[in-house]
Protein backbone atom coordinates (compact mmCIF):
# COMPACT_ATOMS: atom_id res chain seq x y z
CA UNK A 1 0.00 0.00 0.00
CA UNK A 2 1.06 3.21 -1.01
CA UNK A 3 -0.91 5.58 0.83
CA UNK A 4 -0.66 7.19 3.91
CA UNK A 5 -3.24 7.56 6.18
CA UNK A 6 -1.39 10.99 7.91
CA UNK A 7 -4.87 13.46 8.58
CA UNK A 8 -4.28 12.41 13.04
CA UNK A 9 -0.90 11.49 13.14
CA UNK A 10 1.68 13.85 13.99
CA UNK A 11 4.82 14.38 11.41
CA UNK A 12 6.67 11.60 14.19
CA UNK A 13 4.75 9.10 13.16
CA UNK A 14 4.39 9.75 9.92
CA UNK A 15 8.15 10.15 9.07
CA UNK A 16 8.77 6.59 11.39
CA UNK A 17 6.08 5.09 8.82
CA UNK A 18 8.00 6.64 5.75
CA UNK A 19 11.15 5.45 6.99
CA UNK A 20 9.95 2.55 7.15
CA UNK A 21 8.93 2.32 3.49
CA UNK A 22 12.61 3.53 2.72
CA UNK A 23 11.37 7.44 2.14
CA UNK A 24 14.13 9.58 1.69
CA UNK A 25 12.45 12.31 0.32
CA UNK A 26 8.72 14.23 0.08
CA UNK A 27 7.91 16.00 -2.97
CA UNK A 28 6.31 19.49 -1.69
CA UNK A 29 3.57 19.77 -4.81
CA UNK A 30 0.68 22.52 -6.07
CA UNK A 31 -0.97 23.07 -8.88
CA UNK A 32 -0.58 25.85 -10.62
CA UNK A 33 -3.12 27.98 -12.62
CA UNK A 34 -3.03 25.70 -15.78
CA UNK A 35 -3.32 22.51 -13.60
CA UNK A 36 0.82 21.83 -14.16
CA UNK A 37 2.49 20.55 -10.98
CA UNK A 38 4.93 22.52 -9.08
CA UNK A 39 6.80 21.33 -6.38
CA UNK A 40 9.99 21.20 -4.82
CA UNK A 41 11.92 18.43 -3.07
CA UNK A 42 12.89 18.07 0.54
CA UNK A 43 14.47 15.39 2.51
CA UNK A 44 12.64 13.71 4.92
CA UNK A 45 14.97 14.69 7.63
CA UNK A 46 14.19 18.44 7.15
CA UNK A 47 10.21 18.05 6.17
CA UNK A 48 9.28 19.11 9.69
CA UNK A 49 10.66 22.71 9.68
CA UNK A 50 7.91 23.30 6.92
CA UNK A 51 5.16 20.65 7.64
CA UNK A 52 2.86 23.34 9.67
CA UNK A 53 4.18 26.61 8.73
CA UNK A 54 4.91 26.33 4.91
CA UNK A 55 7.87 26.03 2.63
CA UNK A 56 8.48 29.26 0.97
CA UNK A 57 8.24 29.39 -2.84
CA UNK A 58 8.24 32.45 -5.30
CA UNK A 59 4.92 33.98 -5.02
CA UNK A 60 4.38 34.83 -8.75
CA UNK A 61 4.52 30.99 -9.71
CA UNK A 62 0.80 31.08 -9.86
CA UNK A 63 1.22 34.59 -12.30
CA UNK A 64 3.02 32.58 -14.32
CA UNK A 65 1.74 32.22 -18.30
CA UNK A 66 1.96 28.39 -20.14
CA UNK A 67 5.98 29.35 -21.06
CA UNK A 68 6.43 30.68 -17.67
CA UNK A 69 6.83 33.96 -18.68
CA UNK A 70 6.32 36.61 -15.38
CA UNK A 71 3.52 38.08 -16.45
CA UNK A 72 2.60 42.01 -14.87
CA UNK A 73 -0.94 43.03 -13.59
CA UNK A 74 -1.67 39.98 -11.92
CA UNK A 75 -1.45 40.91 -7.88
CA UNK A 76 1.27 38.26 -7.26
CA UNK A 77 4.41 40.03 -9.05
CA UNK A 78 5.32 43.61 -9.08
CA UNK A 79 2.78 44.72 -7.23
CA UNK A 80 4.14 42.91 -3.59
CA UNK A 81 7.86 43.03 -5.22
CA UNK A 82 7.83 39.53 -6.38
CA UNK A 83 6.99 38.20 -2.40
CA UNK A 84 7.26 34.70 -1.44
CA UNK A 85 3.98 32.58 -0.87
CA UNK A 86 3.87 29.72 1.75
CA UNK A 87 3.25 26.17 0.34
CA UNK A 88 1.72 24.06 3.44
CA UNK A 89 0.96 19.99 3.01
CA UNK A 90 -2.22 19.04 3.12
CA UNK A 91 -1.36 15.71 5.26
CA UNK A 92 -4.34 13.32 3.75
CA UNK A 93 -2.89 13.69 0.60
CA UNK A 94 0.77 12.42 1.40
CA UNK A 95 1.34 8.91 -0.79
CA UNK A 96 4.89 7.27 -2.19
CA UNK A 97 5.74 7.62 -5.46
CA UNK A 98 5.13 4.00 -6.95
CA UNK A 99 7.84 4.91 -9.98
CA UNK A 100 10.59 7.27 -8.36
CA UNK A 101 12.61 5.06 -5.53
CA UNK A 102 12.49 6.86 -1.84
CA UNK A 103 10.30 9.43 -2.34
CA UNK A 104 7.13 10.28 -1.06
CA UNK A 105 4.68 13.39 -2.33
CA UNK A 106 2.13 15.73 -0.73
CA UNK A 107 -0.26 18.09 -2.23
CA UNK A 108 -0.04 21.53 -0.93
CA UNK A 109 -2.22 24.59 -0.04
CA UNK A 110 -1.05 28.16 -0.78
CA UNK A 111 -0.78 31.19 2.16
CA UNK A 112 0.64 34.00 2.00
CA UNK A 113 3.60 34.91 4.15
CA UNK A 114 1.15 35.45 7.17
CA UNK A 115 -0.48 32.29 6.41
CA UNK A 116 -3.96 33.77 4.92
CA UNK A 117 -5.47 31.18 2.30
CA UNK A 118 -4.26 32.87 -1.13
CA UNK A 119 -7.68 33.57 -2.85
CA UNK A 120 -6.56 33.16 -6.49
CA UNK A 121 -5.26 29.48 -5.38
CA UNK A 122 -7.17 27.00 -7.71
CA UNK A 123 -7.58 24.75 -4.93
CA UNK A 124 -9.10 26.71 -2.46
CA UNK A 125 -11.07 28.39 -5.07
CA UNK A 126 -12.47 24.89 -5.49
CA UNK A 127 -12.27 24.17 -1.57
CA UNK A 128 -14.18 27.35 -0.54
CA UNK A 129 -17.18 26.35 -3.84
CA UNK A 130 -17.50 23.18 -1.91
CA UNK A 131 -18.16 24.46 1.21
CA UNK A 132 -20.87 26.81 -0.29
CA UNK A 133 -22.20 23.14 -1.91
CA UNK A 134 -22.08 21.67 1.81
CA UNK A 135 -23.88 24.51 3.45
CA UNK A 136 -26.55 23.69 0.91
CA UNK A 137 -27.06 19.99 2.00
CA UNK A 138 -25.03 18.69 -0.80
CA UNK A 139 -22.10 16.26 -0.96
CA UNK A 140 -20.11 16.55 -4.56
CA UNK A 141 -19.54 13.61 -6.20
CA UNK A 142 -16.70 14.20 -8.93
CA UNK A 143 -14.72 12.14 -11.68
CA UNK A 144 -12.77 13.59 -14.63
CA UNK A 145 -12.07 11.52 -17.25
CA UNK A 146 -9.02 12.46 -19.75
CA UNK A 147 -7.71 11.78 -23.08
CA UNK A 148 -4.28 12.13 -24.24
CA UNK A 149 -1.79 11.40 -26.80
CA UNK A 150 1.43 9.43 -26.42
CA UNK A 151 4.08 10.20 -28.86
CA UNK A 152 8.31 9.18 -29.16
CA UNK A 153 10.16 11.58 -26.85
CA UNK A 154 13.19 12.17 -29.50
CA UNK A 155 10.97 12.83 -33.36
CA UNK A 156 7.55 13.70 -31.57
CA UNK A 157 6.06 10.69 -33.51
CA UNK A 158 2.91 9.30 -33.07
CA UNK A 159 3.45 5.47 -31.84
CA UNK A 160 0.86 4.16 -34.57
CA UNK A 161 -1.68 6.09 -37.12
CA UNK A 162 -5.38 5.56 -37.61
CA UNK A 163 -8.40 4.78 -36.17
CA UNK A 164 -7.87 2.18 -33.36
CA UNK A 165 -10.70 2.80 -30.65
CA UNK A 166 -11.04 -0.27 -28.51
CA UNK A 167 -8.23 -2.10 -30.93
CA UNK A 168 -6.80 -4.63 -28.49
CA UNK A 169 -3.34 -4.39 -30.21
CA UNK A 170 -3.43 -0.72 -29.94
CA UNK A 171 -4.46 -1.02 -26.40
CA UNK A 172 -1.57 -2.55 -24.78
CA UNK A 173 1.12 -1.22 -27.82
CA UNK A 174 3.87 -0.64 -25.77
CA UNK A 175 5.53 -0.94 -22.48
CA UNK A 176 4.77 2.35 -20.56
CA UNK A 177 1.08 1.90 -21.20
CA UNK A 178 1.30 -0.95 -18.24
CA UNK A 179 3.84 0.35 -16.25
CA UNK A 180 1.31 3.65 -16.18
CA UNK A 181 -1.80 1.93 -15.25
CA UNK A 182 0.63 -0.26 -12.41
CA UNK A 183 1.92 3.26 -11.29
CA UNK A 184 -1.83 4.85 -11.05
CA UNK A 185 -3.25 2.14 -9.03
CA UNK A 186 -0.25 1.77 -6.56
CA UNK A 187 -0.59 5.48 -6.40
CA UNK A 188 -3.71 4.76 -5.21
CA UNK A 189 -5.87 6.11 -7.90
CA UNK A 190 -8.96 3.11 -8.61
CA UNK A 191 -8.85 2.67 -12.37
CA UNK A 192 -11.75 1.37 -13.35
CA UNK A 193 -11.10 1.23 -17.83
CA UNK A 194 -7.82 1.49 -19.98
CA UNK A 195 -8.28 1.79 -23.81
CA UNK A 196 -6.99 2.95 -26.99
CA UNK A 197 -9.00 6.58 -28.50
CA UNK A 198 -10.42 7.67 -31.12
CA UNK A 199 -7.33 8.61 -33.24
CA UNK A 200 -3.82 7.35 -33.60
CA UNK A 201 -1.83 7.40 -30.39
CA UNK A 202 -4.80 8.62 -28.50
CA UNK A 203 -5.57 6.67 -25.53
CA UNK A 204 -8.36 7.24 -22.21
CA UNK A 205 -8.05 5.50 -18.62
CA UNK A 206 -10.45 5.85 -16.21
CA UNK A 207 -11.15 5.98 -12.71
CA UNK A 208 -13.80 5.81 -10.23
CA UNK A 209 -15.22 8.92 -8.93
CA UNK A 210 -14.12 10.57 -5.57
CA UNK A 211 -15.97 13.02 -3.37
CA UNK A 212 -15.44 16.73 -2.57
CA UNK A 213 -11.82 17.99 -2.85
CA UNK A 214 -10.54 14.31 -3.44
CA UNK A 215 -11.26 13.70 -6.80
CA UNK A 216 -9.97 17.03 -8.09
CA UNK A 217 -6.71 16.13 -6.24
CA UNK A 218 -6.84 12.56 -7.96
CA UNK A 219 -7.26 14.13 -11.28
CA UNK A 220 -4.30 16.52 -10.30
CA UNK A 221 -1.97 13.40 -9.77
CA UNK A 222 -3.58 11.25 -12.56
CA UNK A 223 -2.13 13.79 -15.02
CA UNK A 224 1.36 13.82 -13.69
CA UNK A 225 1.75 10.54 -12.86
CA UNK A 226 1.02 9.73 -16.59
CA UNK A 227 3.42 12.34 -17.92
CA UNK A 228 6.20 11.15 -15.42
CA UNK A 229 6.06 7.55 -15.88
CA UNK A 230 5.69 7.90 -20.14
CA UNK A 231 8.98 9.99 -19.95
CA UNK A 232 10.72 6.82 -18.31
CA UNK A 233 9.65 5.09 -20.98
CA UNK A 234 11.13 7.52 -23.82
CA UNK A 235 7.74 8.98 -24.20
CA UNK A 236 5.64 12.44 -24.05
CA UNK A 237 2.34 11.58 -22.94
CA UNK A 238 0.40 15.43 -24.32
CA UNK A 239 -2.82 16.86 -23.05
CA UNK A 240 -2.80 18.91 -25.69
CA UNK A 241 -6.55 19.90 -26.78
CA UNK A 242 -6.08 19.27 -30.69
CA UNK A 243 -2.54 18.11 -31.36
CA UNK A 244 -3.08 17.94 -35.10
CA UNK A 245 -5.36 19.86 -37.35
CA UNK A 246 -6.57 16.43 -38.69
CA UNK A 247 -6.56 14.81 -34.92
CA UNK A 248 -9.04 13.97 -32.57
CA UNK A 249 -9.41 16.37 -29.30
CA UNK A 250 -8.31 15.22 -26.08
CA UNK A 251 -11.21 16.58 -23.73
CA UNK A 252 -11.86 16.28 -20.08
CA UNK A 253 -15.54 14.43 -19.42
CA UNK A 254 -16.23 15.73 -15.98
CA UNK A 255 -19.17 13.47 -14.03
CA UNK A 256 -20.88 15.11 -11.64
CA UNK A 257 -23.90 13.96 -9.16
CA UNK A 258 -25.07 15.84 -5.80
CA UNK A 259 -25.28 13.32 -2.54
CA UNK A 260 -27.78 14.45 -0.10
CA UNK A 261 -25.69 14.81 2.64
CA UNK A 262 -27.96 13.49 5.76
CA UNK A 263 -28.91 10.42 3.83
CA UNK A 264 -26.30 10.02 0.91
CA UNK A 265 -29.09 9.42 -1.93
CA UNK A 266 -28.20 10.91 -4.54
CA UNK A 267 -30.19 13.95 -5.76
CA UNK A 268 -30.50 13.66 -9.13
CA UNK A 269 -32.22 10.29 -9.79
CA UNK A 270 -35.93 10.09 -9.52
CA UNK A 271 -37.92 7.46 -10.66
CA UNK A 272 -40.74 9.27 -11.27
CA UNK A 273 -39.54 11.55 -14.12
CA UNK A 274 -39.68 10.11 -17.74
CA UNK A 275 -35.68 10.22 -18.15
CA UNK A 276 -34.68 9.41 -14.62
CA UNK A 277 -33.42 12.68 -13.89
CA UNK A 278 -34.39 14.41 -11.02
CA UNK A 279 -35.97 18.65 -10.84
CA UNK A 280 -32.86 19.17 -8.78
CA UNK A 281 -30.60 17.87 -11.86
CA UNK A 282 -32.21 19.88 -14.30
CA UNK A 283 -32.04 23.02 -12.56
CA UNK A 284 -28.39 22.44 -12.11
CA UNK A 285 -27.84 21.45 -16.06
CA UNK A 286 -30.56 24.70 -16.58
CA UNK A 287 -27.80 27.01 -14.20
CA UNK A 288 -25.04 25.49 -16.53
CA UNK A 289 -26.43 26.39 -19.90
CA UNK A 290 -27.27 29.83 -18.68
CA UNK A 291 -23.08 30.54 -17.58
CA UNK A 292 -21.80 28.14 -20.41
CA UNK A 293 -20.25 30.72 -22.20
CA UNK A 294 -18.39 31.87 -18.94
CA UNK A 295 -17.15 28.45 -18.03
CA UNK A 296 -15.87 28.07 -21.25
CA UNK A 297 -12.75 30.02 -20.31
CA UNK A 298 -12.52 27.66 -17.43
CA UNK A 299 -13.10 24.45 -19.38
CA UNK A 300 -11.01 26.02 -22.64
CA UNK A 301 -8.06 27.85 -21.29
CA UNK A 302 -6.06 27.99 -24.33
CA UNK A 303 -6.29 29.24 -27.35
CA UNK A 304 -5.92 25.39 -29.00
CA UNK A 305 -8.44 24.46 -27.21
CA UNK A 306 -11.26 25.88 -29.65
CA UNK A 307 -10.13 23.61 -32.28
CA UNK A 308 -11.39 21.07 -30.30
CA UNK A 309 -15.15 22.47 -30.30
CA UNK A 310 -16.56 21.35 -34.06
CA UNK A 311 -19.35 19.11 -35.44
CA UNK A 312 -19.10 15.66 -35.60
CA UNK A 313 -16.48 15.29 -33.36
CA UNK A 314 -18.17 14.13 -29.87
CA UNK A 315 -17.13 16.93 -28.64
CA UNK A 316 -19.78 19.62 -27.98
CA UNK A 317 -19.95 22.73 -30.86
CA UNK A 318 -23.09 24.30 -29.47
CA UNK A 319 -25.14 25.14 -25.49
CA UNK A 320 -26.84 22.20 -25.30
CA UNK A 321 -27.93 18.81 -23.45
CA UNK A 322 -29.61 15.52 -24.09
CA UNK A 323 -29.98 12.20 -22.84
CA UNK A 324 -27.09 10.15 -23.71
CA UNK A 325 -26.35 12.08 -26.54
CA UNK A 326 -22.44 12.74 -26.71
CA UNK A 327 -22.68 15.96 -29.47
CA UNK A 328 -23.99 18.10 -26.22
CA UNK A 329 -22.38 20.22 -24.37
CA UNK A 330 -24.21 17.90 -21.17
CA UNK A 331 -25.08 14.63 -21.93
CA UNK A 332 -27.42 13.42 -18.99
CA UNK A 333 -26.15 10.05 -17.60
CA UNK A 334 -29.58 8.20 -17.33
CA UNK A 335 -28.89 4.45 -15.56
CA UNK A 336 -32.34 4.44 -13.75
CA UNK A 337 -30.49 3.79 -10.63
CA UNK A 338 -28.21 5.47 -7.80
CA UNK A 339 -25.30 5.93 -10.58
CA UNK A 340 -27.71 8.52 -12.58
CA UNK A 341 -25.65 11.85 -13.06
CA UNK A 342 -24.25 14.61 -15.66
CA UNK A 343 -21.36 14.57 -17.91
CA UNK A 344 -19.61 17.67 -18.78
CA UNK A 345 -18.06 17.31 -22.40
CA UNK A 346 -16.97 20.69 -22.62
CA UNK A 347 -13.98 20.73 -21.13
CA UNK A 348 -10.51 20.35 -23.17
CA UNK A 349 -7.69 18.11 -21.52
CA UNK A 350 -5.90 20.85 -20.69
CA UNK A 351 -8.23 22.71 -18.20
CA UNK A 352 -7.07 22.51 -14.72
CA UNK A 353 -9.01 19.81 -12.56
CA UNK A 354 -9.70 22.24 -9.60
CA UNK A 355 -10.74 25.10 -11.64
CA UNK A 356 -13.12 23.28 -13.94
CA UNK A 357 -14.98 21.61 -11.11
CA UNK A 358 -15.33 25.05 -9.28
CA UNK A 359 -16.72 26.77 -12.64
CA UNK A 360 -19.42 23.53 -13.34
CA UNK A 361 -20.23 23.77 -9.43
CA UNK A 362 -20.78 27.74 -9.92
CA UNK A 363 -23.07 27.58 -12.66
CA UNK A 364 -25.25 24.58 -11.40
CA UNK A 365 -25.66 25.21 -7.93
CA UNK A 366 -26.80 28.81 -9.17
CA UNK A 367 -29.43 26.94 -11.34
CA UNK A 368 -30.99 24.93 -8.13
CA UNK A 369 -31.19 28.18 -6.50
CA UNK A 370 -32.68 29.93 -9.32
CA UNK A 371 -34.51 27.20 -9.80
CA UNK A 372 -33.45 27.61 -13.82
CA UNK A 373 -35.39 23.83 -14.92
CA UNK A 374 -33.15 23.76 -18.05
CA UNK A 375 -35.59 23.30 -21.41
CA UNK A 376 -35.94 20.02 -23.31
CA UNK A 377 -33.47 18.06 -24.26
CA UNK A 378 -32.28 17.37 -27.59
CA UNK A 379 -34.24 15.29 -29.50
CA UNK A 380 -31.63 14.50 -31.91
CA UNK A 381 -27.96 14.90 -31.97
CA UNK A 382 -27.68 18.09 -30.60
CA UNK A 383 -25.10 19.51 -32.99
CA UNK A 384 -27.44 18.93 -35.99
CA UNK A 385 -30.11 21.20 -33.65
CA UNK A 386 -29.95 25.22 -34.71
CA UNK A 387 -31.90 26.31 -31.87
CA UNK A 388 -29.09 26.08 -28.99
CA UNK A 389 -26.68 29.08 -28.70
CA UNK A 390 -23.40 28.94 -29.92
CA UNK A 391 -20.28 28.29 -27.95
CA UNK A 392 -17.58 30.98 -28.08
CA UNK A 393 -15.46 30.46 -30.89
CA UNK A 394 -12.26 31.50 -28.95
CA UNK A 395 -10.37 32.34 -25.94
CA UNK A 396 -11.37 35.97 -26.50
CA UNK A 397 -14.67 36.12 -26.59
CA UNK A 398 -15.02 33.30 -23.47
CA UNK A 399 -12.59 35.87 -21.64
CA UNK A 400 -15.32 38.47 -22.54
CA UNK A 401 -17.99 36.40 -21.30
CA UNK A 402 -16.35 35.66 -18.24
CA UNK A 403 -16.13 39.14 -17.36
CA UNK A 404 -19.43 39.76 -18.04
CA UNK A 405 -20.97 37.41 -15.80
CA UNK A 406 -22.47 38.62 -13.04
CA UNK A 407 -22.43 34.96 -11.09
CA UNK A 408 -18.93 34.52 -11.52
CA UNK A 409 -17.71 37.82 -10.78
CA UNK A 410 -19.88 37.47 -7.37
CA UNK A 411 -18.33 34.10 -6.57
CA UNK A 412 -14.85 34.13 -7.79
CA UNK A 413 -12.51 36.33 -5.84
CA UNK A 414 -11.54 39.44 -7.63
CA UNK A 415 -7.94 38.15 -6.73
CA UNK A 416 -8.85 35.41 -9.01
CA UNK A 417 -10.26 37.40 -11.92
CA UNK A 418 -7.37 39.67 -11.81
CA UNK A 419 -4.70 37.40 -12.11
CA UNK A 420 -6.58 34.53 -14.48
CA UNK A 421 -7.59 37.71 -16.88
CA UNK A 422 -3.42 39.35 -16.76
CA UNK A 423 -2.34 35.56 -17.42
CA UNK A 424 -4.66 34.77 -20.51
CA UNK A 425 -4.69 38.40 -21.87
CA UNK A 426 -0.48 37.62 -21.75
CA UNK A 427 -0.55 34.41 -23.54
CA UNK A 428 -3.60 35.88 -26.32
CA UNK A 429 -1.36 38.95 -26.96
CA UNK A 430 1.85 36.22 -27.78
CA UNK A 431 0.27 34.51 -29.82
CA UNK A 432 -1.09 37.05 -31.81
CA UNK A 433 2.41 38.28 -32.48
CA UNK A 434 3.63 34.97 -33.40
CA UNK A 435 3.79 34.28 -37.13
CA UNK A 436 2.08 30.78 -37.24
CA UNK A 437 3.60 28.27 -39.85
CA UNK A 438 0.05 28.53 -41.84
CA UNK A 439 1.20 31.81 -42.65
CA UNK A 440 4.16 31.36 -43.98
CA UNK A 441 3.39 28.11 -45.93
CA UNK A 442 0.18 30.18 -47.32
CA UNK A 443 1.85 33.15 -48.68
CA UNK A 444 5.29 33.25 -48.64
CA UNK A 445 5.87 32.20 -52.29
CA UNK A 446 2.46 33.01 -53.58
CA UNK A 447 3.02 37.07 -52.49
Amino acid sequence: MTSINSSSQTFDSIKARLQDQAVKFIRFEFADLHGIARSKLVPLEQAIRYWHKGLNVYGGTLGLDTASEVVSNTGLNEEISYADMRIVPDASTLYILPYKPNTAAVICDLYDSNLAPLAASPRHILQTTLAKAHNSGYTVLLGHEYEFYLYDQETLAPLFDGLHIFNTQRNESHPAIDAILNALIDAGIPVITHNAEYAGSQFEINYAPATGITAADRAFRFKSIVKEVAAQHGLVASFMSKPATDKAGSGCHLHLSLLETASGNNTFWDTTQANGLSTVAQQFIGGTLENAEALTALACPTINCYHRLKPHTFAPSNISWGIEDRSALIRGKCDNDESTHIELRLASAMSNPYLLAAGLLISGLDGIKQQNTAIAPSASPAEDEDHWRSLPPCLEQALHAFNSNTLFNHELSPAFTKLYNAVKSHEINRFRQHVTDWEINEYLTLY
